[in-house]
């Protein structure tokens, strides 16, 4: 299979492009850029690893990274000190301009690169809904919301339909980054050049209408909505723009600064010729009026006298005991809780432990997350990585603790008797993996 783009899509940018043509074609010889994003709470351990990159200018936490890095197969990756992401597929979530304390939709969030910014950005305050109604990537969504340890987000697995009935005008803002032709995938991902067609494009275009015809529902009066693609087509892309605001005359183009500079029209089209990237469009638009984001407010059980007791010990008094709720056979922590009746969710909030007959087992997102500050074993790399294989390490310690490395938890290990019993979770165990 050719690396190199389709004719028929080559013609048409040099159409498109006129003067610019020769810069962009020349962008096709030159490599993919890769991009790593970092947690903004990252220890002390981790600074010197940063400031050897060159940072990204659109993300305050994300820095370029060498294309042959295998950042993938470390044990800090499993740990979340950082997600791996193309630097322009950072561009909407840096229109979308997340603030703490809003209520926000991610709606079609997998596999949760968008969604892991935004909910850094948000600072563990506000409620951040992921959705994707495709089973196995709502999964790996929640793996990475998970993984990243973003503390109040909801992951959902729903028809933007359904969505748009439960909670009509209840958000903030609303990040649509839609299924597209994926023309800015071309030289990250040679196999989408076999899979490119006009007549896909087309598609997309009608089914990101079909999207974005939801969303509008679901953004307040005075909210925002982002549209995003990672294709350069017209029709998925301004002529989208033209059809949303002549579909929702109450929305209008609203104008955003990217890196120093206004865009006044309120979208633009990013080329690989014009950012060191692969390419974007986004687009920004505001609902006229003013309104508050409401979701409702869900009646879960309150935690009992038992079960505070059994947290206190597992604990020791070092998790904040506001907010706990029980949510099925977990017990959770969210500072609000939307009313979620008649949604599928696979996700809510900070799952702190699971209930058992007789006491509570902690949940691994708990410890990735970093919220509990209880006993930790410190593991060198070898040590490390034995433990996410799932192998028993030494320990001097007694009781739950968190397995640590370069100062990010692991996970969970019940320790006693010089050894530390492993509880990291067996669906996501990995062999062989790097310092």
């Amino acid at each position: 299979m050719s690396n190199y783009p389709p004719e028929v899509f080559m013609d048409r940018m040099r159409n498109e492009l006129g003067e610019e043509w020769p810069a962009f074609r020349q962008a096709y010889d030159l490599p993919a850029v890769r991009g790593i994003r970092f947690r903004p709470e990252i220890p002390d351990l981790l600074q010197n690893d940063r400031a050897k990159m060159e940072r990204i200018p659109w993300e305050s936490n994300g820095f370029y990274t060498d294309t042959e890095a295998e950042w993938g197969k470390t044990i800090l990756h499993e740990a979340g000190a950082f997600y791996l992401q193309e630097p322009s597929a950072m561009i909407p979530a840096a229109v979308f301009n997340a603030q703490p304390g809003e209520t926000l939709l991610d709606l079609c969030a997998a596999p949760g690169g968008k969604s892991t910014q935004v909910g850094a950005a948000m600072t563990g305050k506000g409620v951040l809904v992921c959705n994707e109604i495709v089973p196995k990537r709502a999964q790996i969504l929640s793996r990475n919301i998970e993984r990243m340890g973003i503390r109040n987000a909801i992951v959902t697995q729903e028809f933007p339909e359904r969505l748009a009935g439960k909670w009509p005008e209840g958000f903030d803002g609303v990040l649509v980054d839609a299924p597209c032709s994926g023309e800015g995938m071309f030289r990250r991902d040679p196999e989408t050049i076999g899979e490119w067609s006009t007549e896909k494009a087309r598609g997309c275009a009608e089914r990101q209408r079909e999207i974005l015809e939801q969303a509008a529902k679901l953004v307040r009066p005075g909210g925002r909505l982002v549209y995003s693609t990672c294709t350069f087509h017209p029709d998925e892309n301004e002529g989208n723009v033209r059809w949303f605001l002549d579909r929702f005359p109450e929305f209008e183009p609203e104008p955003f600064d990217f890196c120093g500079e206004t865009i006044r029209k309120g979208y633009r089209t990013f080329y690989p010729h014009r950012i060191r990237g692969e390419g974007q469009f986004a687009a920004r638009f505001r609902k006229w009026g003013t309104g508050t984001a409401e979701l409702g407010s869900a009646s879960l059980p309150p935690v009992g006298k038992e079960e505070r007791k059994m947290l206190r010990e597992l604990f020791s008094d070092t998790l904040p005991e506001e907010n706990i709720r029980a949510w099925g056979t977990r017990l959770i922590q969210m500072d609000a809780l939307p009313d979620l009746s008649g949604i599928r969710v696979l996700r809510c909030g900070l799952h702190i432990a699971e209930k058992r007959e007789k006491y509570l087992l902690p949940d691994h997102a708990l410890a990735l997350s970093g919220a509990a500050h209880t006993e930790a074993e410190d593991l060198d790399a070898e040590l490390a990585a034995k433990y996410i294989a799932g192998e028993t390490v030494p320990s001097n310690q007694n009781g739950w603790v968190a397995a640590r490395y370069r100062g990010m938890n692991l996970g969970w290990g019940k320790a006693g008797q010089g050894t530390m019993k492993n509880h990291y979770p067996k669906g996501l165990r990995k062999l062989h993996l790097l310092p």
